[in-house]
């Protein structure tokens, strides 16, 4: 099982680090969650059923191991709070930029709810299909499809 487990990081570590990324946008904390979902994909190797792509099945523990890191870092209080806030003031280079409409949308994207931004991240940058996305979120084919739908008519 652990050779499995060692080819299963080969072809699909870097791919769950950049969706990490996509969801938290912090290299470090990407890495870790990447970390902690090849750890609980080797504690459960044997409940994978094969129903779903690897990958597919590695980004859901993914997404479930950051969902965890969001309501651990949602109980700190006070100055913790503050520390673990991206500062929001705009920098001089975003200023620069902002004419750009890549800079926009992606601030379109990241002002969308949770569920929605993270929809439109996988299939803009990671290109899983729809039945793919259903997968790792619990949901049908449909149900990602019309998401993606809504997210996208929310930033035209």
């Amino acid at each position: 099982m652990s050779s499995d487990m060692e080819e299963y990081y080969k072809k699909n570590g870097r791919k769950v680090f950049l969706y990490l990324m996509t969801l938290c946008g912090d290299p470090n904390t990407a890495e870790e969650l990447t970390q902690e979902t090849f750890y609980r994909a080797l504690r459960s190797v044997n409940k994978y059923k094969g129903e779903s792509s690897v990958y597919t099945w590695l980004c859901s523990i993914a997404r479930n191991a950051w969902l965890e890191e969001l309501r651990k870092r949602r109980k700190y209080t006070g100055e913790e709070i503050s520390e673990l806030m991206e500062d929001t003031s705009p920098r001089p280079d975003e200023e620069a930029e902002s004419a750009d409409g890549r800079l926009r949308l992606l601030k379109k994207i990241h002002s969308l709810p949770e569920t929605e931004k993270e929809l439109i991240l996988l299939r803009a940058s990671q290109e899983l299909s729809f039945r793919e996305i259903g997968e790792i979120f619990g949901k049908t084919e449909n149900w990602a499809r019309v998401t993606y739908y809504r997210a996208k008519q929310k930033l035209q």
